[in-house]
């Protein structure tokens, strides 16, 4: 099962939930994409044929974030960009999540563990702003 949270006509996650099966190659995210959020399943034996990726200049303007829940539950929070809670998920060990744009706020609602992708490099303070920045970190 997948799931795209689009408000206000825009994208800003899409989940893809631990229960999810599908033989082959899907990838649920857009071209344009900076982060490709794909997902695959073959059968014992298939092979992927060995590759290598070319060296391509990209320009990239927002940072979109991947998460992967190992363990426990989460809830997301999403945001305007001018600090407004618009709508929150929740998501259980095994569900993936690409936050592609807007604001964004977690909450562990159990004891969790997660990892985390996105693009670099870090650029540090110029990164991100904080929304609430007199709430928890």
């Amino acid at each position: 099962m997948t799931e795209e949270v689009i408000i206000g006509g825009e994208l800003f996650a899409i989940i893809l939930r631990a229960s999810f099966r599908e033989p082959g190659v899907h990838f649920f995210t857009p071209g344009h994409f900076s982060q490709q959020l794909g997902y695959m399943s073959h059968p014992a034996g298939h092979r992927i044929r060995p590759h290598v990726h070319r060296e391509v200049r990209r320009e990239v303007f927002r940072t979109q974030e991947v998460l992967v829940i190992r363990s426990g539950r989460l809830r997301v929070d999403f945001y305007s960009d001018a600090a407004e809670l618009l709508e929150s998920r929740l998501l259980a060990a095994g569900d993936v999540i690409l936050l592609a744009r807007g604001g964004h706020g977690f909450e562990a609602l159990e004891a969790c563990e997660m990892i985390e992708v996105k693009q670099g490099p870090y650029q540090g303070d110029l990164d991100k702003v904080l929304l609430r920045p007199d709430g928890p970190s």
